[in-house]
């Protein structure tokens, strides 16, 4: 199972997020699950990485082996949530389809 977690401050804006292990539903390469997240979340990434904030702004742990990303704001903007927010909406149209391999939570910092 992948677990999502996302960060979010006392007001709501989300400070970031991890994603942690394999979706387990098929076999590595053929896993269709793992495959939608790990696009979602690189995707993510990139984009606030190239397009939203300088390098600084944030802090980011990858490991492709253990199937683990994290991606901590040291600032945010509109733009940072707004990719948040539609990584969001692809996650939780992956959970709609296969709840079984995905937990997603969210916790305060």
């Amino acid at each position: 199972m992948t677990t999502i977690t996302v960060f979010d401050d006392i007001s709501g804006q989300h400070q970031g997020f991890e994603f942690d292990g394999h979706a387990g539903m098929a076999e590595a390469g053929e896993d269709i699950v793992c495959a939608g997240l790990s696009a979602l979340a690189i995707t993510t990434v990139n984009s606030i990485e190239s397009l939203v904030l300088s390098e600084g702004d944030y802090d980011e742990l990858q490991s492709s082996k253990s199937g683990y990303i994290r991606l901590m704001l040291k600032r945010t903007n509109h733009d940072t949530q707004l990719l948040i927010d539609a990584m969001l909406l692809g996650i939780r149209d992956l959970v709609r389809e296969y709840p079984k391999y995905i937990r997603l939570i969210s916790k305060e910092v």
